[in-house]
C-alpha cells in the first residue's frame, strides 16, 4: 500500500490509521478542515503524512482535493473513506432538519470522496477503496436512528459499487466498528459495551485492507450481539436494545 488517502484523518479512529500506516513506510495523503491539526500530524510522522485541507462536504472542493492527492503522489492505491457523525438523538422529539443534517454529514460526505476516487481508481484500472461504516448501519438504534439511518445507505452505495466497479479493478471494502473510544463521542450520553480504543480500531482497519474481505465487523462481542439481533424478530430486538437505552431517555 504505497500511497494512502484518509478522509477525517485530524482526528479520531483517522488520525490513528494516519499514523500506523506512516509508521509501516505508506506514505499518507490526510485530508480534514483542521489545518494545524493535520499539519501537527505531517511533523510527527516525519513528512510521510501530506496535509490537505478541505471540508468534503464541498463537492467541489472534495473533487479538487482528490486532485490534489493525485498531483502530489501520481496515484491513489488505497482510501479510507473516514468522515461522518452521529449524536445521541431521540426521534420523539427531533426536527428534520436535525435528521438531514446527520445524513449530509455522513452520506453526502461520502458521495462527495467517492465519485472522484473512482474516477482515479478507474483510470488506474486498481485501487482499494474502504468507507468507515458502524455497527449501527446494521440495525435500527435508539439514540442513534439518523446515524443509522445513513450508514445504511452508504452500506447499500458501497455494497452496489463493489459489483460495479470490480470489472475495472477496483475493490471496495466496510468496515463496521462497534462502540470506539474518540473525543467526538465521549460525552454524548451513549451507553458504550464493548468498547475499544481508536488505535485498536485503527490496527484492525489496516489489518482488513490487508485482506480480501468485502465486510468487517469488530469488536467480536459486538459484532455477535448485532448479528444476533438481526435475526431476532423485531419486537424482541427492539426489547433487546432498550435494555442499554438509559432510562432517561
Amino acid at each position: 500500500m504505497p500511497t494512502l488517502l484518509i478522509s477525517g484523518a485530524s482526528s479520531g479512529i483517522g488520525r490513528e490509521v494516519a499514523l500506523q500506516a506512516a509508521r509501516q513506510g505508506t506514505t499518507v495523503l490526510v485530508l480534514g478542515r483542521r489545518a494545524a491539526l493535520l499539519d501537527e500530524l505531517a511533523a510527527e510522522t516525519g513528512g510521510r503524512c501530506i496535509p490537505i485541507p478541505v471540508d468534503v462536504s464541498d463537492t467541489a472542493a472534495a473533487q479538487r482535493a482528490v486532485d490534489r492527492a493525485v498531483e502530489a503522489t501520481g496515484r491513489i492505491d488505497a482510501a479510507l473513506l473516514n468522515v461522518g457523525a452521529g449524536p445521541s438523538f431521540n426521534l420523539a422529539g427531533g426536527t428534520a432538519a436535525e435528521i438531514l443534517h446527520t445524513m449530509d454529514a455522513n452520506y453526502r460526505v461520502t458521495v462527495n470522496m467517492l465519485v472522484p476516487l473512482i474516477a482515479v481508481m478507474k483510470r488506474q484500472r486498481s485501487g482499494l477503496i474502504v468507507h468507515t461504516n458502524s455497527l449501527a448501519g446494521v440495525n435500527g438504534t435508539p439514540m442513534q436512528g439518523p446515524y443509522s439511518a445513513a450508514k445504511a445507505a452508504c452500506r447499500l452505495l458501497i455494497d452496489t459499487a463493489r459489483i460495479e466497479l470490480k470489472p475495472y479493478g477496483v475493490r471496495l471494502m466496510s468496515v463496521y466498528p462497534g462502540f470506539v473510544a474518540t473525543d467526538r463521542v465521549s460525552d454524548d450520553g451513549l451507553p458504550k459495551p464493548f468498547e475499544i480504543s481508536a488505535a485498536d480500531a485503527a490496527a484492525r482497519i489496516l489489518r482488513a485492507m490487508r485482506g480480501r474481505r468485502p465486510d468487517v465487523l469488530f469488536p467480536a462481542p459486538t459484532a455477535t450481539l448485532v448479528r444476533a439481533l438481526r435475526m431476532l424478530p423485531k419486537s424482541v430486538a427492539g426489547r433487546i436494545m432498550l435494555r442499554f437505552t438509559p432510562p432517561e431517555y
